[in-house]
């Protein structure tokens, strides 16, 4: 973990839950695990707040609790991790993928559950299908078997999983649970659980229901909540969370089959997506490659869409394994040929572009060539450089001095001789992929930080503003729902004056142009941490 790490891991706990929450969630970063009397003397908040603070914590995934390290009967002791919270930058991208996969109804089901940490799926099927029937014409409402329906789907691509039970905990809610420093045995991965990907029956019959407005609606509201929270519907202590490594998949695959159809063509990416859909729940992870896959599955499971014979198709799986991508690998030749997709070699590739893409932006063309150049031979002396580069010494020289100083390059020194004089040494440039890579994740984290805190500091500048500008839509709103007249509305409108609305506008796009930036800067920071990861384990 780095400041950088750290600053941004803040400002995303500060921007979600508030000052209490990030002082306790940073505080937690820096120390490590710790006991709640520690966390309490170091900090200087207050039990209850820390209490409430750790809760928020566990209940959205971010810390965890395990028995002490001085073994049974120690203070429980609490922990976070980085990677943990940085997940917050990337709801925008889980949110969509839902709604492009399942329709609104799937948008819904992940946002709920992305808001509130985890539910039962009967609390979820009813407020989803109460704001899909909120939006819908009059006389129209959403049937809570439709959203359990497109819930079921979710649960079945693995998208969405069951919360562990606590050993301790009985049958215990978990929000019970994190809420009692007393459990002492830490929570097992959801994976292990034997009904992780298992929907349970629930008794829900019935329609989403519109909200009422009026001061009465508010009484009818919270007399029918107190109604169906004392009913039953089967689902009790059975709560769901979102699976985030399973939308992490999708995000490596969907990168995998976009480099495949810029490379060659939209067949091929075709051909690479079926072979990664077919083997998305039976393949980790962390694994270096798919489980192998016939042509003969590989051609049955090809979308009907295209249209292509099976010699055809073989034709397309030798291309893919002769490239020098090595995206496609063959495993063997029974069934017409057994292939894997290798997840490992396509992620290295992928960073690999990534890093080159990064040294042509800033430093030029020529720079990107010579980056390129030590990429394929590993290592070359300066005059060699400037031969296959084909530039002149002045220049490659100073090209060369620009990437060793931003540390792009190393430079690593060869002696004949054990006195290493520099007339009897060989000095070598290089380039070693996984430490730049690191690099420049640190240079990404610090980017979105950055772009993080010029957010806040732009709409604080215009809070006032904004205020009014929100004041002003809900009474159009409140207006338009009671039939106003266009005279009414008009008046309304004309409270904000056109410089206003000019500064609402200029303000509004600077706002979208730093969201759109962040969410480009987390594609890249996916893309170098799941190489980072994927190196991690293969070399385990």
């Amino acid at each position: 973990m780095t400041s950088q790490e750290t600053r941004l891991c803040s400002l995303l706990l500060k921007e979600h839950f508030g000052e209490v929450v990030e002082k306790v969630g940073t505080h937690l970063l820096r120390s490590g695990a710790q006991n709640f009397r520690t966390i309490i003397h170091e900090t200087g908040i207050s039990p209850d707040l820390i209490k409430k603070s750790l809760c928020v914590l566990m209940q959205h995934g971010v810390c965890q609790f395990s028995s002490g390290r001085r073994g049974p009967g120690s203070p429980t002791e609490y922990r976070t991790s980085c990677h943990l919270i940085l997940r917050f930058l990337r709801y925008p991208r889980y949110i969509y993928t839902a709604k492009t996969l399942y329709g609104d109804t799937g948008e819904l089901i992940v946002e709920e559950l992305l808001q509130r940490g985890h539910m039962t799926m009967s609390s979820i099927v009813k407020t989803v299908a109460d704001r899909l029937t909120q939006n819908m014409e009059e006389g129209r409402s959403m049937e809570y078997s439709a959203v359990t329906s497109t819930f079921s789907k979710l649960v079945e691509t693995h998208f969405l999983q069951r919360c562990p039970v606590l050993a301790t905990a009985g049958t215990a809610t978990q929000g019970q649970t994190a809420a009692t420093p007393a459990a002492t045995v830490a929570p097992p991965k959801p994976e292990t659980f034997p009904d992780c990907y298992h929907v349970p029956q629930v008794s829900l019959i019935g329609r989403g229901k519109r909200q009422l407005s009026t001061e009465e609606g508010e009484d009818q509201r919270n007399a029918k909540k107190a109604r169906t929270e004392s009913q039953t519907h089967g689902d009790e202590g059975i709560y769901w969370q979102v699976h985030f490594e399973r939308f992490h998949q999708h995000f490596r695959d969907q990168a995998i089959v976009g480099a495949v159809a810029n490379k060659m063509d939209q067949t091929s990416s075709e051909i690479v997506r079926t072979m990664l859909r077919m083997s998305e729940v039976t393949t980790a992870g962390d694994a270096s490659c798919t489980k192998p896959l016939s042509a003969n599955e590989i051609f049955r499971s090809l979308p009907t869409t295209y249209n292509i014979a099976r010699h055809i198709l073989d034709q397309y799986l030798t291309l893919l394994v002769d490239d020098p991508m090595d995206v496609v690998g063959k495993a063997g030749e029974s069934g017409g040929g057994m292939f894997t997709v290798n997840l490992h070699k396509a992620l290295a590739n992928l960073a690999r572009a990534t890093i080159e893409s990064v040294v042509q932006e800033r430093f030029g063309s020529r720079s990107a060539r010579i980056f390129r150049l030590l990429l394929r031979k590993r290592h070359l002396e300066q005059k060699q450089v400037e031969d296959f580069a084909m530039i002149p010494a002045k220049e490659a020289k100073d090209m060369l001095y620009t990437l060793l100083s931003h540390n792009l390059v190393q430079l690593q020194e060869i002696p004949k001789t054990p006195d290493f004089a520099p007339s009897r040494t060989f000095y070598l440039y290089t380039v070693n992929q996984l430490p730049t890579a690191r690099m420049l994740l640190q240079n990404c984290y610090k980017a979105v930080a950055n772009l993080i805190e010029r957010r806040l500091f732009e709409t604080n500048s215009n809070k006032r503003l904004l205020e009014k500008s929100q004041r002003i839509e809900a009474i159009l709103a409140s207006l338009q729902a009671s039939g106003a007249e266009p005279e009414q509305l008009t008046e309304v409108e004309e409270m904000i004056t056109a410089p206003e609305k000019q500064q609402l506008d200029s303000l509004r796009l600077h706002i979208n142009k730093l969201d759109s930036a962040e969410n480009q800067v987390d594609e890249t920071m996916f893309l170098l941490e799941s190489y980072i990861d994927s190196t991690a384990s293969a070399a385990s």
